[in-house]
């Protein structure tokens, strides 16, 4: 393990989730009794884990007292279990969840990237349906979603993302390599800010627990996306009477910029809008003072 991740490691603890006690890596941050107006839960995307927000965690210690991370399960630190999950995106919410609940978070602030705007548009459906937990009593605060494909059909999946999805995705776990992970990640990306080290990192927490073979399972995410998006996660974000700012940038290859103008359009009206010009699709690892920036602007 890199220096880099090994102290992001070692920065943080393991707990158990679920009847079969699979092992979360989870990791808080700054004062323990903050408010819930000042603490921040972040949930990160796909493929990637809570490392992808350490370029920008110190400076948003200067808005929030308090920060809460976590690797989802089949991402970074944490079990990638081939049997007794499913990776669902409502799985996945759980787990949010459960992380939170372990902390004693009874509200806050989230923020999502990629994948993590799926989870979090599940977590707010619960919210509009009043499914949330007694715990989370002070509820969410407000609401960041940053580049993730939450309008699929906008989105242009990269050829490897289409074969994964496909019924011979798992014919992908002997044949991925760096050399795809690299040309596939830089793709999506949409520009030249991305570094070799960003990359090299994303493909070691894939390594970890042989999570590069078992891409096939947790890219099924969209595939809820496909189902619920339209019947449950976009007409929930449209009725939330919730703070909500769309953060993006305008070079992402993949969730494109239209998806932003679609959201403020068409579903989150009232929305907070942010394009970051000249920023990619891995906007917080490629660009993160310009994304640290843009985030702190909206508290």
């Amino acid at each position: 393990m890199s220096p880099e991740l090994l102290a992001w490691k070692e920065s943080g603890s393991y707990i158990g989730y679920g009847p079969f006690q699979h092992q979360l890596f989870v990791k808080q941050v700054g004062d323990v009794n903050a408010s819930p107006n000042k603490t921040l839960l972040l949930i990160h995307g796909f493929p990637e884990s809570s490392y992808s927000y350490h370029a920008v965690l110190n400076v948003l210690l200067q808005t929030f007292d308090r920060i809460v991370l976590f690797d989802m399960l089949g991402y970074g630190l944490s079990d990638k279990p081939t049997q007794d999950y499913t990776y669902s995106l409502f799985e996945q919410a759980d787990t949010a969840l459960h992380v939170w609940k372990h902390f004693g978070i009874a509200g806050g602030h989230v923020l999502a990237h990629d994948m993590g705007d799926s989870v979090l548009t599940e977590i707010v459906a619960r919210h509009e349906n009043d499914q949330l937990p007694a715990w989370f009593s002070e509820g969410i605060q407000s609401l960041t979603f940053t580049n993730g494909s939450m309008v699929l059909e906008l989105a242009a999946l990269r050829i490897t993302q289409k074969i994964l999805l496909s019924n011979y995705g798992h014919l992908m776990k002997n044949v991925t390599t760096f050399k795809i992970f690299n040309q596939q990640v830089r793709s999506a990306h949409g520009n030249n800010n991305l570094s070799s080290e960003n990359i090299d990192t994303l493909w070691e927490g894939n390594l970890l627990k042989d999570g590069n073979q078992k891409t096939y399972l947790t890219i099924k995410y969209l595939n809820d996306r496909k189902r619920f998006e339209k019947t449950r996660w976009l007409p929930a974000l449209g009725q939330t009477k919730l703070t909500v700012h769309i953060c993006w940038g305008n070079d992402d290859a993949v969730a494109r910029v239209e998806m932003a103008h679609y959201l403020k359009k068409n579903i989150c009206k009232d929305a907070a809008l942010t394009i970051m010009d000249g920023v990619g699709h891995f906007c917080q690892l490629g660009s993160p003072e310009k994304w640290v920036a843009s985030i702190s602007q909206f508290y």
